[in-house]
């Protein structure tokens, strides 16, 4: 159990203590919404550019609901993870055709749109709404398993559950945005994850059960998540004067939709990179090696090899996957994803 005091406590701290950031100003549900979606798996200082330039450009539900796929993928440009701003994108749909282009109150409505789990509608309803509604995300799992002593795996499902339940009853309905605010706040400085809790500093050191133990910074225990697997990629740069080829990856999987340079999995030669050039219609007439390029996803790592093909002249075939673009054109118009930044300086 928590103490009826945490709540005073944390709340005065926070209204002292809490980080200026861009989404705490003006604070609307969809701006709530946008800078939660962006902040999953992003640090904070990342974001922060990439909302600005979200909300300069799509500045309501509506606004991004109409946009056309290739504007509100180019302001995700550099995010990752880009079934988040699908699912954004998504919903906004939902919203403008179900709920008049406001994001409803109702948590049930909230978890039905996509991309919508149980941390983003607490998060929309009690920061941006003042709802007393839970919002519980990795930080606050974090400061909560140390405020009790709690040594279970923290990324069982049901624990994170049991945690909201937990919190339910002790926020204030008048505060309920900076009660969760704070959680969060404290979970992100003092309590983080990557340094030692400063637990002399933390508002709530005395409630604290873990610190009171003397092991808080041995909490909070998990299980140690699977090797990531690795996989062997040769990236294909084709290039004909100022134009370089892309293509789409497919519309499901990994990076779904998005445009990319060709490749294939596994370790090519330079006279297998000449054979799939020529195998797709081209011939090149200078080849040279790329610099290796690693990038790594949450349970992958690509490892890639590549090969700079230029080309005389090339004529699209009109069943052929490849795309002929202007170099600027890319930079301009098309959505690469961060795995092929490294092979950008070759473009």
């Amino acid at each position: 159990m928590l103490s009826a005091e945490l709540a005073p406590a944390l709340i005065a701290w926070y209204r002292q203590a809490a980080r200026d950031l861009p989404w705490r100003h003006d604070v609307t549900p969809y701006r709530v919404w946008v800078s939660e979606i962006m902040l999953q798996q992003t640090r904070v200082e990342a974001v922060k550019p990439f909302f600005q330039r979200f909300m300069d450009r799509l500045p309501t539900v509506a606004d991004l609901a109409h946009a056309p796929e290739e504007v509100w993928l180019k302001l995700w440009e550099g995010l990752g993870y880009y079934s988040r701003v699908r699912n954004l994108h998504r919903a906004a749909c939902v919203v403008c055709e179900r709920y008049g282009g406001e994001l409803p109150c109702d948590e049930k409505q909230l978890l039905a749109l996509p991309g919508i789990g149980p941390y983003t509608a607490g998060a929309i309803l009690s920061f941006a709404m003042g709802k007393p509604v839970p919002a519980v995300d990795g930080n606050v799992m974090r400061v909560l398993a140390r405020l009790t002593d709690d040594g279970r795996d923290i990324t069982a499902p049901a624990l994170r559950r049991e945690y909201e339940n937990m919190l339910r009853p002790l926020i204030p309905p008048d505060a309920a945005s900076d009660f969760g605010q704070g959680l969060i706040e404290l979970g992100a400085t003092l309590c983080g994850p990557d340094h030692p809790p400063a637990c002399e500093a933390c508002p709530l050191a005395r409630l604290c059960r873990g610190y009171v133990a003397g092991h808080a910074d041995a909490l909070p225990n998990r299980a140690r998540p699977a090797p990531r697997r690795i996989e062997e990629r040769t990236v294909l740069i084709l290039r004909d004067g100022r134009r370089v080829a892309l293509r789409r990856r497919p519309d499901s999987g990994l990076l779904a939709g998005l445009w990319e340079l060709p490749g294939v999995c596994g370790r090519m030669s330079r006279d297998e990179a000449v054979a799939w050039a020529r195998g797709e219609g081209y011939e090149p007439v200078r080849v040279r090696q790329t610099d290796p390029v690693k990038h790594v996803f949450t349970h992958m790592e690509w490892h890639m090899s590549g090969y700079l093909l230029e080309l005389e002249e090339a004529q699209e075939r009109a069943d052929g996957e490849l795309r002929f673009l202007l170099r600027e054109e890319v930079a301009r118009q098309c959505t690469l994803p961060s795995a092929f930044r490294g092979f950008l300086k070759y473009l």
